[in-house]
Protein backbone atom coordinates (compact mmCIF):
# COMPACT_ATOMS: atom_id res chain seq x y z
CA UNK A 1 0.00 0.00 0.00
CA UNK A 2 1.91 3.38 -1.09
CA UNK A 3 0.71 6.85 -0.22
CA UNK A 4 0.95 8.80 -3.93
CA UNK A 5 0.78 12.14 -4.41
CA UNK A 6 0.21 14.72 -6.93
CA UNK A 7 1.65 18.39 -7.11
CA UNK A 8 -0.46 20.81 -6.67
CA UNK A 9 -2.34 23.37 -3.87
CA UNK A 10 -3.26 21.69 -0.75
CA UNK A 11 -6.83 21.21 -0.28
CA UNK A 12 -8.91 19.62 2.48
CA UNK A 13 -8.65 15.27 1.96
CA UNK A 14 -11.80 13.21 2.82
CA UNK A 15 -10.09 11.98 6.45
CA UNK A 16 -12.28 9.13 6.42
CA UNK A 17 -12.18 7.10 3.16
CA UNK A 18 -8.16 8.44 3.11
CA UNK A 19 -7.86 6.73 6.47
CA UNK A 20 -9.97 3.40 5.05
CA UNK A 21 -7.81 3.60 1.82
CA UNK A 22 -4.16 3.53 3.38
CA UNK A 23 -4.72 1.12 5.88
CA UNK A 24 -2.05 -1.54 4.70
CA UNK A 25 -3.99 -4.61 6.48
CA UNK A 26 -6.57 -4.12 4.09
CA UNK A 27 -9.31 -3.46 7.05
CA UNK A 28 -11.30 -0.83 6.39
CA UNK A 29 -11.83 1.84 9.24
CA UNK A 30 -15.67 2.84 9.25
CA UNK A 31 -16.13 6.72 8.35
CA UNK A 32 -17.28 9.41 11.02
CA UNK A 33 -21.23 9.43 10.99
CA UNK A 34 -21.18 5.28 9.33
CA UNK A 35 -23.21 4.10 12.20
CA UNK A 36 -24.69 0.59 11.49
CA UNK A 37 -28.57 0.91 11.21
CA UNK A 38 -31.26 -1.51 12.23
CA UNK A 39 -32.86 -4.58 13.99
CA UNK A 40 -29.16 -6.53 13.39
CA UNK A 41 -27.04 -3.36 14.64
CA UNK A 42 -29.10 -3.26 17.51
CA UNK A 43 -27.77 -6.43 18.18
CA UNK A 44 -24.18 -5.71 17.83
CA UNK A 45 -23.63 -6.85 14.32
CA UNK A 46 -21.67 -4.53 11.96
CA UNK A 47 -22.76 -3.33 8.41
CA UNK A 48 -20.03 -5.75 7.19
CA UNK A 49 -20.77 -8.74 8.80
CA UNK A 50 -19.85 -12.14 6.27
CA UNK A 51 -21.30 -15.09 7.37
CA UNK A 52 -19.86 -18.11 8.82
CA UNK A 53 -19.55 -21.49 7.18
CA UNK A 54 -22.66 -22.94 9.22
CA UNK A 55 -24.93 -19.69 8.62
CA UNK A 56 -24.05 -21.00 5.01
CA UNK A 57 -25.00 -24.47 5.10
CA UNK A 58 -28.40 -23.63 6.82
CA UNK A 59 -29.39 -21.15 4.42
CA UNK A 60 -28.20 -23.08 1.83
CA UNK A 61 -30.61 -25.80 3.33
CA UNK A 62 -33.33 -23.80 3.80
CA UNK A 63 -33.28 -22.32 0.31
CA UNK A 64 -33.89 -25.91 -0.73
CA UNK A 65 -36.33 -26.72 1.15
CA UNK A 66 -38.38 -23.43 0.39
CA UNK A 67 -37.87 -23.80 -3.43
CA UNK A 68 -39.11 -27.54 -3.41
CA UNK A 69 -42.66 -25.67 -1.76
CA UNK A 70 -42.78 -23.24 -3.72
CA UNK A 71 -42.18 -25.09 -7.07
CA UNK A 72 -45.18 -23.72 -8.77
CA UNK A 73 -45.35 -20.24 -8.51
CA UNK A 74 -41.18 -20.85 -9.32
CA UNK A 75 -42.53 -22.06 -12.51
CA UNK A 76 -40.19 -25.16 -11.86
CA UNK A 77 -41.61 -28.01 -13.97
CA UNK A 78 -40.08 -31.64 -15.32
CA UNK A 79 -37.32 -32.09 -17.02
CA UNK A 80 -35.70 -29.16 -14.79
CA UNK A 81 -32.62 -28.29 -12.07
CA UNK A 82 -32.07 -25.50 -10.18
CA UNK A 83 -28.60 -24.63 -9.10
CA UNK A 84 -26.66 -22.74 -6.27
CA UNK A 85 -24.33 -20.22 -8.21
CA UNK A 86 -23.43 -18.32 -5.30
CA UNK A 87 -24.40 -17.19 -2.26
CA UNK A 88 -23.62 -13.49 -1.44
CA UNK A 89 -23.44 -12.04 2.01
CA UNK A 90 -25.23 -8.46 2.37
CA UNK A 91 -25.41 -5.61 4.84
CA UNK A 92 -25.82 -6.79 8.67
CA UNK A 93 -25.14 -10.87 7.09
CA UNK A 94 -28.12 -11.18 5.27
CA UNK A 95 -27.85 -14.15 2.99
CA UNK A 96 -29.20 -13.87 -0.94
CA UNK A 97 -28.54 -17.43 -2.84
CA UNK A 98 -29.06 -17.30 -6.71
CA UNK A 99 -29.52 -20.41 -7.85
CA UNK A 100 -29.53 -20.93 -11.89
CA UNK A 101 -31.90 -22.98 -14.17
CA UNK A 102 -31.18 -25.25 -16.51
CA UNK A 103 -34.35 -26.54 -18.82
CA UNK A 104 -33.28 -30.11 -20.28
CA UNK A 105 -29.44 -29.33 -20.46
CA UNK A 106 -29.97 -25.70 -21.72
CA UNK A 107 -29.55 -22.44 -20.18
CA UNK A 108 -32.87 -20.44 -18.87
CA UNK A 109 -32.04 -16.73 -19.34
CA UNK A 110 -34.48 -15.19 -16.77
CA UNK A 111 -34.99 -18.29 -14.73
CA UNK A 112 -32.78 -17.44 -12.03
CA UNK A 113 -34.09 -17.87 -8.36
CA UNK A 114 -33.15 -15.81 -5.49
CA UNK A 115 -33.36 -16.84 -2.04
CA UNK A 116 -32.83 -14.44 0.68
CA UNK A 117 -32.39 -15.35 4.66
CA UNK A 118 -31.51 -13.88 7.54
CA UNK A 119 -28.17 -13.60 8.97
CA UNK A 120 -28.17 -17.42 11.17
CA UNK A 121 -29.59 -18.65 7.31
CA UNK A 122 -32.28 -20.15 9.29
CA UNK A 123 -35.31 -17.92 8.26
CA UNK A 124 -36.21 -17.34 4.20
CA UNK A 125 -37.53 -14.12 4.04
CA UNK A 126 -38.40 -13.78 0.03
CA UNK A 127 -37.76 -16.55 -2.62
CA UNK A 128 -38.82 -14.55 -6.32
CA UNK A 129 -37.85 -15.44 -10.15
CA UNK A 130 -38.14 -13.19 -12.98
CA UNK A 131 -39.78 -16.08 -15.08
CA UNK A 132 -43.69 -15.97 -14.96
CA UNK A 133 -44.61 -19.09 -16.87
CA UNK A 134 -44.00 -22.60 -17.39
CA UNK A 135 -41.31 -24.14 -19.85
CA UNK A 136 -42.92 -26.18 -22.56
CA UNK A 137 -40.96 -25.67 -25.56
CA UNK A 138 -38.66 -28.41 -27.83
CA UNK A 139 -35.00 -28.21 -28.00
CA UNK A 140 -34.47 -28.76 -31.10
CA UNK A 141 -33.70 -25.45 -32.93
CA UNK A 142 -35.00 -24.89 -36.78
CA UNK A 143 -32.83 -22.36 -37.64
CA UNK A 144 -29.25 -23.72 -37.18
CA UNK A 145 -26.42 -21.66 -35.38
CA UNK A 146 -24.59 -20.19 -38.10
CA UNK A 147 -27.78 -18.37 -39.51
CA UNK A 148 -28.55 -17.09 -35.81
CA UNK A 149 -24.97 -15.86 -35.72
CA UNK A 150 -25.21 -13.72 -38.61
CA UNK A 151 -28.39 -12.81 -37.48
CA UNK A 152 -26.55 -11.00 -34.36
CA UNK A 153 -23.75 -9.82 -36.25
CA UNK A 154 -25.97 -7.53 -38.17
CA UNK A 155 -27.16 -5.95 -35.06
CA UNK A 156 -23.97 -4.18 -35.07
CA UNK A 157 -22.66 -1.29 -37.27
CA UNK A 158 -18.78 -2.63 -36.84
CA UNK A 159 -18.30 -6.10 -35.95
CA UNK A 160 -14.43 -6.91 -34.18
CA UNK A 161 -15.04 -10.08 -32.86
CA UNK A 162 -18.51 -13.16 -32.60
CA UNK A 163 -18.53 -16.02 -29.92
CA UNK A 164 -20.35 -19.33 -30.62
CA UNK A 165 -23.54 -19.84 -31.02
CA UNK A 166 -25.29 -21.53 -27.66
CA UNK A 167 -28.64 -22.82 -27.79
CA UNK A 168 -30.86 -21.63 -24.83
CA UNK A 169 -34.44 -21.04 -23.48
CA UNK A 170 -35.36 -17.44 -23.09
CA UNK A 171 -37.38 -16.73 -20.16
CA UNK A 172 -37.72 -13.15 -19.93
CA UNK A 173 -40.70 -12.61 -21.71
CA UNK A 174 -44.36 -13.83 -21.62
CA UNK A 175 -43.52 -16.80 -23.43
CA UNK A 176 -40.47 -18.68 -22.80
CA UNK A 177 -38.85 -19.46 -26.34
CA UNK A 178 -35.86 -21.64 -27.66
CA UNK A 179 -32.97 -19.24 -28.65
CA UNK A 180 -29.35 -19.11 -29.61
CA UNK A 181 -27.28 -16.91 -27.49
CA UNK A 182 -24.74 -15.29 -29.47
CA UNK A 183 -22.51 -12.42 -28.23
CA UNK A 184 -21.04 -9.86 -30.57
CA UNK A 185 -18.31 -6.98 -29.65
CA UNK A 186 -17.56 -3.72 -32.12
CA UNK A 187 -19.26 -1.39 -32.08
CA UNK A 188 -23.11 0.87 -32.83
CA UNK A 189 -23.54 3.63 -34.78
CA UNK A 190 -23.28 5.69 -31.04
CA UNK A 191 -19.73 4.17 -29.97
CA UNK A 192 -18.84 0.67 -28.61
CA UNK A 193 -20.38 -2.17 -27.68
CA UNK A 194 -20.90 -5.77 -26.35
CA UNK A 195 -24.06 -7.19 -27.24
CA UNK A 196 -25.38 -10.34 -25.86
CA UNK A 197 -28.43 -11.60 -29.14
CA UNK A 198 -31.10 -14.42 -28.22
CA UNK A 199 -32.24 -15.38 -32.00
CA UNK A 200 -35.41 -17.14 -31.91
CA UNK A 201 -34.39 -20.81 -32.87
CA UNK A 202 -37.23 -21.41 -34.59
CA UNK A 203 -38.01 -17.94 -36.68
CA UNK A 204 -34.81 -16.59 -36.84
CA UNK A 205 -36.24 -13.39 -35.30
CA UNK A 206 -34.13 -11.42 -32.27
CA UNK A 207 -36.00 -12.13 -29.04
CA UNK A 208 -33.63 -10.13 -27.05
CA UNK A 209 -30.55 -7.70 -27.02
CA UNK A 210 -28.50 -7.33 -24.08
CA UNK A 211 -25.69 -4.53 -24.66
CA UNK A 212 -22.92 -4.60 -21.57
CA UNK A 213 -21.53 -1.30 -22.85
CA UNK A 214 -23.47 1.25 -20.63
CA UNK A 215 -22.49 5.24 -21.26
CA UNK A 216 -22.15 7.73 -18.56
CA UNK A 217 -20.96 11.61 -18.23
CA UNK A 218 -19.44 13.12 -15.49
CA UNK A 219 -17.11 15.36 -13.19
CA UNK A 220 -14.05 17.67 -12.80
CA UNK A 221 -10.32 16.06 -12.62
CA UNK A 222 -9.49 16.90 -9.11
CA UNK A 223 -9.91 15.92 -5.44
CA UNK A 224 -7.46 18.03 -3.86
CA UNK A 225 -3.82 17.99 -3.61
CA UNK A 226 -2.16 15.90 -2.12
CA UNK A 227 -4.17 12.52 -2.50
CA UNK A 228 -3.42 8.98 -1.20
CA UNK A 229 -4.28 6.10 -3.13
CA UNK A 230 -3.29 2.32 -3.37
CA UNK A 231 -0.85 1.32 -5.26
CA UNK A 232 1.55 -1.43 -5.60
CA UNK A 233 5.44 -2.11 -6.09
CA UNK A 234 8.55 -0.70 -4.04
CA UNK A 235 12.30 0.80 -4.38
CA UNK A 236 11.71 1.73 -7.99
CA UNK A 237 9.31 0.00 -9.54
CA UNK A 238 5.52 0.61 -9.16
CA UNK A 239 2.55 0.08 -10.86
CA UNK A 240 -1.21 1.50 -10.44
CA UNK A 241 -2.74 -1.74 -9.24
CA UNK A 242 -4.42 -1.70 -5.92
CA UNK A 243 -3.48 -5.40 -4.53
CA UNK A 244 -5.91 -5.07 -1.75
CA UNK A 245 -8.62 -4.49 -4.18
CA UNK A 246 -7.97 -7.61 -6.12
CA UNK A 247 -9.27 -6.78 -9.68
CA UNK A 248 -8.79 -2.41 -9.47
CA UNK A 249 -5.95 -0.99 -11.62
CA UNK A 250 -5.84 1.75 -13.95
CA UNK A 251 -4.37 2.35 -17.30
CA UNK A 252 -4.23 3.37 -21.05
CA UNK A 253 -7.10 2.08 -23.62
CA UNK A 254 -5.37 -0.33 -24.13
CA UNK A 255 -5.33 -1.91 -21.01
CA UNK A 256 -1.75 -1.41 -20.28
CA UNK A 257 -1.75 -0.50 -16.70
CA UNK A 258 0.43 2.41 -15.54
CA UNK A 259 4.06 1.87 -14.13
CA UNK A 260 7.18 4.37 -12.92
CA UNK A 261 10.11 4.50 -11.12
CA UNK A 262 8.76 6.57 -8.36
CA UNK A 263 5.56 6.49 -5.64
CA UNK A 264 4.25 9.95 -7.25
CA UNK A 265 1.62 10.13 -10.11
CA UNK A 266 0.42 12.48 -12.44
CA UNK A 267 0.53 16.56 -12.24
CA UNK A 268 -2.75 17.62 -11.19
CA UNK A 269 -3.91 18.87 -14.58
CA UNK A 270 -7.15 18.06 -16.63
CA UNK A 271 -5.36 16.76 -19.68
CA UNK A 272 -3.13 14.46 -17.88
CA UNK A 273 -3.76 10.65 -18.17
CA UNK A 274 -1.96 9.63 -15.49
CA UNK A 275 -3.74 12.35 -13.17
CA UNK A 276 -6.86 10.77 -14.34
CA UNK A 277 -6.37 7.73 -13.06
CA UNK A 278 -5.38 8.51 -10.09
CA UNK A 279 -8.86 10.18 -9.94
CA UNK A 280 -9.94 6.91 -11.21
CA UNK A 281 -8.57 5.12 -8.37
CA UNK A 282 -9.68 7.86 -5.69
CA UNK A 283 -13.04 7.71 -6.24
CA UNK A 284 -12.77 3.74 -6.94
CA UNK A 285 -11.35 3.21 -4.09
CA UNK A 286 -13.99 5.64 -2.01
CA UNK A 287 -16.71 3.59 -3.64
CA UNK A 288 -15.09 0.53 -2.32
CA UNK A 289 -14.79 1.63 1.46
CA UNK A 290 -18.87 3.17 0.85
CA UNK A 291 -19.78 -0.50 -0.18
CA UNK A 292 -18.04 -2.11 2.92
CA UNK A 293 -18.78 0.21 6.07
CA UNK A 294 -22.22 1.83 4.54
CA UNK A 295 -23.45 -1.22 2.67
CA UNK A 296 -22.11 -3.93 3.95
CA UNK A 297 -20.95 -5.39 0.35
CA UNK A 298 -17.93 -6.96 -0.41
CA UNK A 299 -16.12 -5.15 -3.42
CA UNK A 300 -17.91 -4.04 -6.14
CA UNK A 301 -19.09 -7.76 -7.70
CA UNK A 302 -19.92 -8.53 -3.90
CA UNK A 303 -17.29 -11.37 -3.99
CA UNK A 304 -14.41 -9.21 -2.84
CA UNK A 305 -12.95 -7.94 -6.53
CA UNK A 306 -13.05 -4.85 -8.54
CA UNK A 307 -12.88 -3.98 -12.14
CA UNK A 308 -10.46 -1.93 -14.15
CA UNK A 309 -10.19 1.41 -15.62
CA UNK A 310 -8.99 3.06 -18.47
CA UNK A 311 -8.53 6.48 -19.41
CA UNK A 312 -7.88 8.66 -22.65
CA UNK A 313 -10.67 7.33 -24.19
CA UNK A 314 -11.41 9.63 -27.52
CA UNK A 315 -14.50 10.65 -26.48
CA UNK A 316 -17.10 12.84 -24.92
CA UNK A 317 -18.36 9.97 -23.33
CA UNK A 318 -17.49 7.31 -20.25
CA UNK A 319 -18.76 3.92 -20.38
CA UNK A 320 -18.60 0.16 -18.35
CA UNK A 321 -18.53 -2.25 -21.34
CA UNK A 322 -19.11 -5.40 -18.51
CA UNK A 323 -15.24 -5.95 -17.89
CA UNK A 324 -13.67 -2.61 -17.57
CA UNK A 325 -14.70 1.32 -17.14
CA UNK A 326 -13.39 3.83 -19.63
CA UNK A 327 -13.24 7.30 -19.73
CA UNK A 328 -13.14 10.21 -22.11
CA UNK A 329 -13.05 13.85 -21.76
CA UNK A 330 -15.16 17.56 -21.56
CA UNK A 331 -16.33 18.84 -24.91
CA UNK A 332 -13.72 21.29 -24.51
CA UNK A 333 -10.97 18.93 -24.12
CA UNK A 334 -9.67 20.76 -20.82
CA UNK A 335 -10.38 17.95 -18.44
CA UNK A 336 -11.18 13.86 -18.15
CA UNK A 337 -14.57 13.12 -16.73
CA UNK A 338 -13.12 11.20 -13.97
CA UNK A 339 -14.83 12.76 -11.06
CA UNK A 340 -16.85 11.01 -7.58
CA UNK A 341 -19.98 10.95 -9.46
CA UNK A 342 -18.65 9.87 -12.96
CA UNK A 343 -16.80 6.89 -11.64
CA UNK A 344 -19.27 6.48 -9.09
CA UNK A 345 -21.48 6.00 -11.99
CA UNK A 346 -19.75 3.56 -14.37
CA UNK A 347 -18.61 1.36 -11.06
CA UNK A 348 -22.60 1.57 -10.01
CA UNK A 349 -23.37 -0.47 -13.67
CA UNK A 350 -20.72 -3.16 -12.64
CA UNK A 351 -22.40 -3.28 -9.08
CA UNK A 352 -25.67 -3.53 -11.03
CA UNK A 353 -24.28 -6.61 -13.51
CA UNK A 354 -22.72 -8.26 -10.56
CA UNK A 355 -26.27 -9.00 -8.51
CA UNK A 356 -28.39 -11.40 -9.40
CA UNK A 357 -30.41 -10.84 -12.80
CA UNK A 358 -27.05 -9.20 -14.41
CA UNK A 359 -27.20 -6.19 -16.70
CA UNK A 360 -30.71 -7.22 -18.39
CA UNK A 361 -32.65 -5.53 -20.85
CA UNK A 362 -35.66 -3.14 -22.54
CA UNK A 363 -35.90 0.33 -21.56
CA UNK A 364 -37.41 0.40 -18.09
CA UNK A 365 -34.96 -2.20 -17.19
CA UNK A 366 -32.15 0.56 -18.88
CA UNK A 367 -33.41 3.21 -16.73
CA UNK A 368 -33.17 1.23 -14.09
CA UNK A 369 -29.60 0.52 -14.40
CA UNK A 370 -28.76 3.75 -15.09
CA UNK A 371 -30.57 5.36 -12.09
CA UNK A 372 -28.24 2.75 -10.27
CA UNK A 373 -24.99 4.49 -11.64
CA UNK A 374 -26.72 8.01 -10.30
CA UNK A 375 -27.20 6.13 -7.31
CA UNK A 376 -24.17 5.00 -6.53
CA UNK A 377 -22.73 8.21 -7.51
CA UNK A 378 -24.13 10.11 -5.01
CA UNK A 379 -23.64 7.65 -2.40
CA UNK A 380 -19.61 7.44 -2.97
CA UNK A 381 -19.63 11.39 -3.14
CA UNK A 382 -21.56 11.15 0.18
CA UNK A 383 -19.44 8.81 1.42
CA UNK A 384 -16.14 11.32 1.02
CA UNK A 385 -18.14 14.03 2.00
CA UNK A 386 -15.40 16.84 0.08
CA UNK A 387 -15.73 20.53 0.78
CA UNK A 388 -17.23 22.67 -1.50
CA UNK A 389 -14.37 23.54 -3.24
CA UNK A 390 -14.19 20.62 -4.54
CA UNK A 391 -16.86 18.00 -5.24
CA UNK A 392 -19.24 18.07 -2.20
CA UNK A 393 -22.15 15.61 -1.70
CA UNK A 394 -24.73 16.68 -3.92
CA UNK A 395 -27.92 14.93 -6.01
CA UNK A 396 -26.41 16.49 -9.07
CA UNK A 397 -24.95 14.17 -12.46
CA UNK A 398 -21.84 16.13 -13.96
CA UNK A 399 -22.20 19.70 -12.72
CA UNK A 400 -18.65 19.88 -12.33
CA UNK A 401 -17.55 18.71 -15.99
CA UNK A 402 -20.27 21.55 -17.63
CA UNK A 403 -19.90 18.41 -20.54
CA UNK A 404 -20.91 20.20 -23.40
CA UNK A 405 -21.81 23.10 -21.80
CA UNK A 406 -25.42 22.96 -20.50
CA UNK A 407 -24.48 22.33 -16.94
CA UNK A 408 -25.60 19.33 -15.13
CA UNK A 409 -26.80 16.25 -17.10
CA UNK A 410 -29.32 15.16 -14.54
CA UNK A 411 -30.98 16.53 -11.54
CA UNK A 412 -32.04 13.31 -8.60
CA UNK A 413 -34.28 16.01 -6.72
CA UNK A 414 -36.61 17.34 -9.84
CA UNK A 415 -35.21 15.39 -12.75
CA UNK A 416 -37.84 17.41 -14.84
CA UNK A 417 -35.00 19.96 -14.64
CA UNK A 418 -33.23 18.11 -17.32
CA UNK A 419 -35.96 17.35 -19.22
CA UNK A 420 -36.52 13.88 -17.88
CA UNK A 421 -39.66 12.58 -15.98
CA UNK A 422 -40.18 12.77 -12.63
CA UNK A 423 -43.18 10.02 -12.08
CA UNK A 424 -44.01 6.83 -13.47
CA UNK A 425 -44.75 5.23 -15.32
CA UNK A 426 -42.51 6.22 -18.21
CA UNK A 427 -43.15 7.27 -21.78
CA UNK A 428 -42.43 4.88 -24.54
CA UNK A 429 -39.29 4.60 -26.66
CA UNK A 430 -37.68 7.26 -24.11
CA UNK A 431 -33.94 7.38 -23.47
CA UNK A 432 -32.36 5.11 -20.85
CA UNK A 433 -30.81 8.06 -19.29
CA UNK A 434 -33.93 9.94 -19.34
CA UNK A 435 -35.57 6.70 -17.85
CA UNK A 436 -33.39 6.90 -14.59
CA UNK A 437 -35.53 9.70 -13.61
CA UNK A 438 -38.25 8.21 -11.62
CA UNK A 439 -36.03 5.82 -9.65
CA UNK A 440 -33.58 8.87 -9.11
CA UNK A 441 -36.47 10.85 -7.66
CA UNK A 442 -37.77 7.91 -5.24
CA UNK A 443 -34.36 7.88 -4.33
CA UNK A 444 -33.52 11.41 -2.96
CA UNK A 445 -36.98 11.27 -1.61
CA UNK A 446 -36.15 8.38 0.28
CA UNK A 447 -32.70 9.94 1.34
CA UNK A 448 -33.49 13.41 2.18
CA UNK A 449 -37.08 13.79 1.96
CA UNK A 450 -39.71 16.27 0.22
CA UNK A 451 -38.64 19.57 2.01
CA UNK A 452 -35.60 18.51 3.67
CA UNK A 453 -34.29 22.06 4.34
CA UNK A 454 -30.52 22.95 5.73
CA UNK A 455 -30.10 24.40 2.10
CA UNK A 456 -31.04 21.22 0.18
CA UNK A 457 -33.66 21.46 -2.56
CA UNK A 458 -36.99 20.52 -2.32
CA UNK A 459 -38.69 18.23 -4.39
CA UNK A 460 -41.78 17.68 -5.98
CA UNK A 461 -44.69 14.61 -5.52
CA UNK A 462 -46.48 13.06 -7.93
CA UNK A 463 -50.14 13.14 -8.51
CA UNK A 464 -51.63 10.60 -6.38
CA UNK A 465 -48.82 10.51 -3.51
CA UNK A 466 -48.51 11.43 0.15
CA UNK A 467 -48.60 15.12 0.90
CA UNK A 468 -45.44 15.13 2.54
CA UNK A 469 -42.33 12.65 2.98
CA UNK A 470 -39.67 12.72 5.17
CA UNK A 471 -36.24 11.50 4.34
CA UNK A 472 -34.62 8.92 6.54
CA UNK A 473 -30.87 9.56 5.13
CA UNK A 474 -28.69 8.48 2.52
CA UNK A 475 -26.95 5.71 4.51
CA UNK A 476 -29.69 4.03 5.11
CA UNK A 477 -31.59 4.53 1.93
CA UNK A 478 -28.40 3.41 0.16
CA UNK A 479 -28.67 0.25 2.33
CA UNK A 480 -32.52 -0.08 1.51
CA UNK A 481 -31.44 0.23 -2.24
CA UNK A 482 -28.69 -2.42 -2.48
CA UNK A 483 -30.61 -4.64 -0.79
CA UNK A 484 -33.31 -4.14 -3.25
CA UNK A 485 -30.48 -4.74 -6.11
CA UNK A 486 -29.81 -8.31 -4.26
CA UNK A 487 -33.41 -9.03 -4.83
CA UNK A 488 -33.07 -8.37 -8.81
CA UNK A 489 -34.42 -10.94 -11.28
CA UNK A 490 -34.74 -10.06 -14.99
CA UNK A 491 -36.63 -8.65 -16.11
CA UNK A 492 -36.56 -5.86 -13.68
CA UNK A 493 -39.13 -2.87 -13.23
CA UNK A 494 -39.99 -0.36 -11.14
CA UNK A 495 -42.60 -2.42 -9.35
CA UNK A 496 -39.96 -5.38 -8.60
CA UNK A 497 -38.01 -2.70 -7.25
CA UNK A 498 -40.90 -1.30 -5.38
CA UNK A 499 -41.25 -5.13 -3.73
CA UNK A 500 -37.43 -5.84 -3.27
CA UNK A 501 -36.81 -2.09 -1.60
CA UNK A 502 -39.80 -2.90 1.02
CA UNK A 503 -39.10 -6.11 1.70
CA UNK A 504 -35.09 -5.21 2.60
CA UNK A 505 -36.55 -1.80 4.68
CA UNK A 506 -38.58 -4.35 6.70
CA UNK A 507 -35.84 -7.47 7.05
CA UNK A 508 -33.39 -4.34 8.39
CA UNK A 509 -35.92 -1.94 9.79
CA UNK A 510 -38.90 -4.02 11.26
CA UNK A 511 -42.34 -1.93 11.04
CA UNK A 512 -40.74 1.42 11.46
CA UNK A 513 -40.46 4.93 9.85
CA UNK A 514 -38.04 3.51 7.40
CA UNK A 515 -40.44 0.80 6.05
CA UNK A 516 -42.79 3.69 5.76
CA UNK A 517 -40.82 6.17 4.07
CA UNK A 518 -39.72 3.39 1.47
CA UNK A 519 -43.31 2.69 0.30
CA UNK A 520 -44.54 6.60 0.91
CA UNK A 521 -41.10 7.81 -1.45
CA UNK A 522 -42.47 5.10 -4.17
CA UNK A 523 -45.89 6.19 -3.76
CA UNK A 524 -44.99 9.74 -4.58
CA UNK A 525 -43.08 8.97 -7.62
CA UNK A 526 -46.18 7.13 -9.30
CA UNK A 527 -45.56 3.20 -8.54
CA UNK A 528 -48.19 2.30 -5.54
CA UNK A 529 -49.09 -0.86 -4.03
CA UNK A 530 -47.66 -4.20 -6.01
CA UNK A 531 -49.71 -7.71 -5.34
CA UNK A 532 -47.83 -9.81 -2.56
CA UNK A 533 -45.80 -6.78 -1.74
CA UNK A 534 -44.77 -7.00 2.23
CA UNK A 535 -46.81 -4.90 5.18
CA UNK A 536 -47.28 -3.31 7.92
CA UNK A 537 -49.87 -3.01 10.45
Amino acid sequence: MNRIHRTGAIAMLAAAAMTAASTSSGALAAAPGAVPYGKAASAGTPVFAPSDPQSRLRAESAADVAIAAQAKRLHKGSGETLTLAENVTGAFGVQYLRYSRTYKGLPVYGGEVVVGTDRSGGVVQQVTTGQTADITVGTVAKVTGERAAAIARSQLATVESAGAPALVVHATTATPRLAWAVDVSGATTRGPSVLHVFVDARTGAVIDKVDEVREGTGNSYYNGNPVTISTSGSFGSYTMSDLTRPGLKCGNQSGQVYARASDSWGNGTGTDLVTACVDVMFAAQTQWNMLKNWLGRNGHDGLGHGFPGRVGLDDVNAFWNGSYTSFGHSSDNLRQVTSLDTVGHEYGHAIFQGTPGGAGSGVETDGLNESAGDIFGALTEAYANEPATLDPPDYLVGEEVNLVGTGPIRYMYNPSLAGDPNCYPLPSNIDPHKAAGPQNHWFYLLAEGSNPGGGKPSSPICSGGPVEVVGIGIQKAGLIFMGGLQGKTQPWTHRASRIATLRTAKTHFNCSYEFSATKAAWDAVGVHAQFLEPTCP
